[in-house]
C-alpha cells in the first residue's frame, strides 16, 4: 500500500490563526500543493505550553552568563524557556518517523536561522539565534530535512528540500518494511545518480561505506550510519556542472541506439542547459523519451528521472 510522507510543520503554515498576534503566515505551495503528497503533523510550540491567543510577543534573550534564554518583551523578566525546553523534549521523544518539517521564520520557538537575539536591558542583537524548538529538533534529527517557510520562496530550494523529503520517506519505509541487505543495496543502487547529481566526492565516498555492508552483522546501526550520510550529500545543491556530467553519462547509454544526427541533437540540448539557455526539463525529457524507446534495465530504476511526483512540477521553475 503506498503511503504518504509525514512532515511536521509549524501550524501557524498551514492557516491556522495561532500566531501572537492572533494571524497566520498560511502558504499556499503546502497547502495547495504539497499537501496532495504528504501528511501534515501540525504543532505550535507556543501554544502547547499554554500560551493564549493572541498574546504578548516572546523574544531570546542572551543571559549575562552567556545562555539563550525565552523571555515576554514586554516583561523581560518572564521566563518561559523552561517550559518550552521541556514541551520540546517531551514532544520530541515520542514525535514518531517523519520525513521532514517546515518551520517559521524568524519566531524565537521555530525559526531555523537568524533569529534576532536582545541582551538583558531589551537591546536589539544580532540576527544569529535558532528557535528552541527547531534547534532541539535539529540537533536531536541531523538528518531530517528541515526548511523555514521564508526560504521555500526560492524554486531551487524549495525543489531540494521536497527532493530530501521524498528520499527519506522511501528510506523510512524500507526499513518499516525490515531491513535486509539486498533491499539496501537495491536502495542505494536507485539513488546513484541521484547522489552524483549533488556532490560527487561525497558519492564516491559513500560507494566504500555500502561496499562494506556485508561486514555489519547490526543492519540498523548500518541504517543509521547510511541515513545521515546519504541526506547530507542530498543536502548539498545538485549543480549545473553535477547535472551535465550525470546527464553526459545517461546519454553513453544510448550510443548504440541513436543515429549521428539524434546523438548531436541530445549532446547539444545537454551543451544548451550547461550554458544556461534550457532548463533541466529539456535534456531530462528527450532523455526519458529515448528511454522509452530504447529501455535499459539499469536507468529505469534511477530514481534520478523522477525524484518526487512530477504533478509538483519544481524542476519547471529552475534551471
Amino acid at each position: 500500500m503506498k503511503t504518504y510522507p509525514n512532515i511536521g510543520i509549524s501550524g501557524c503554515l498551514t492557516g491556522s490563526a495561532v500566531r501572537f498576534d492572533g494571524g497566520h503566515k498560511r502558504m499556499a505551495f503546502v497547502m495547495d500543493e504539497l499537501a496532495r503528497w504528504v501528511t501534515f503533523k501540525p504543532v505550535c510550540p507556543e501554544m502547547a505550553i499554554g500560551l493564549p491567543v493572541p498574546r504578548p510577543a516572546l523574544r531570546l534573550v542572551k543571559t549575562s552568563e552567556g545562555d539563550i534564554s525565552m523571555r515576554f518583551s514586554h516583561t523581560p523578566h518572564d521566563d518561559v524557556t523552561e517550559k518550552m525546553t521541556g514541551f520540546t523534549a517531551e514532544y520530541l521523544s515520542r514525535l514518531g518517523e517523519l520525513s521532514g518539517f517546515i518551520v517559521c521564520a524568524k519566531s524565537p520557538s521555530c525559526g531555523m536561522e537568524r533569529v534576532r537575539i536582545y541582551d538583558e536591558k531589551g537591546n536589539r542583537g544580532r540576527k544569529e539565534g535558532v528557535g528552541l524548538f527547531t534547534g532541539a529538533l535539529m540537533d536531536k534529527y541531523p538528518w531530517l530535512p528541515v526548511e523555514e517557510d521564508g526560504r521555500l520562496h526560492d524554486p531551487a530550494l524549495r525543489e531540494n528540500f521536497v527532493e530530501r523529503v521524498f528520499a527519506l520517506h522511501e528510506l523510512n519505509t524500507l526499513r518499516a518494511e525490515g531491513l535486509t541487505r539486498r533491499a539496501l543495496l537495491g536502495f542505494h543502487s536507485r539513488y546513484k545518480l541521484q547522489l552524483l547529481a549533488h556532490h560527487q566526492a561525497g558519492y564516491r565516498d559513500l560507494g566504500p561505506f555500502v561496499a562494506s555492508l556485508h561486514q555489519w552483522e547490526d543492519l540498523d546501526a548500518f541504517f543509521a550510519v547510511y541515513r545521515e550520510k546519504l541526506m547530507a550529500i542530498l543536502k548539498q545543491p545538485a549543480s549545473r556542472k553535477n547535472h551535465t556530467n550525470v546527464l553526459m553519462h545517461i546519454q553513453g547509454y544510448f550510443r548504440n541506439q541513436l543515429n549521428a544526427r539524434q546523438r548531436g541533437e541530445l549532446r547539444d540540448v545537454i551543451l544548451h542547459y550547461r550554458a544556461g539557455l534550457l532548463p533541466i526539463l529539456a535534456p531530462l525529457t528527450l532523455l526519458k523519451h529515448y528511454l522509452a524507446e530504447y529501455p535499459d534495465r539499469y536507468l529505469l530504476t534511477q530514481n534520478y528521472f523522477d525524484p518526487y511526483p512530477k504533478d509538483l512540477a519544481l524542476r519547471l521553475m529552475i534551471n
